[in-house]
């Protein structure tokens, strides 16, 4: 079976609720939101880096990591999977280029 990244945020909410001596999640959630983006800017960092030099290994390595810290933060911060979801839904459901130009005339 696949991992989706709906079950990870099931399991990322059950290893927030265990001890931070006991897990890694938990002790980044007990460091607050400002450590949780930190983890997160040095993941999207370190995978630009992999992609840019075409280590395709790496970049697997360093999105693994950057879609766990995202959702760590977004745990941290209180927002759902789901919504984020329904955004990107929302945004699909029409041309990337014409919801780009809706947005900047907001």
């Amino acid at each position: 079976m696949t991992l989706t990244i709906e079950a990870l945020d099931a399991r990322l909410a059950e290893r927030a609720k265990a001890s931070p001596d006991e897990s890694y999640t938990a002790k980044l959630l007990s460091k607050g939101t400002a450590k949780c983006a930190q983890k997160l800017g040095e993941e999207a960092t370190e995978a630009v880096i992999a992609a840019v030099s075409g280590d395709k290994a790496e970049l697997t390595k360093e999105s693994a990591d950057l879609i766990y810290h995202l959702l760590v933060l977004l745990r941290s911060e209180g927002v759902a999977l789901d919504a984020v979801m329904a955004e990107l839904d929302s945004r699909t459901a029409q041309s990337g280029l014409a919801e780009k130009a809706a947005r900047t005339q907001d």
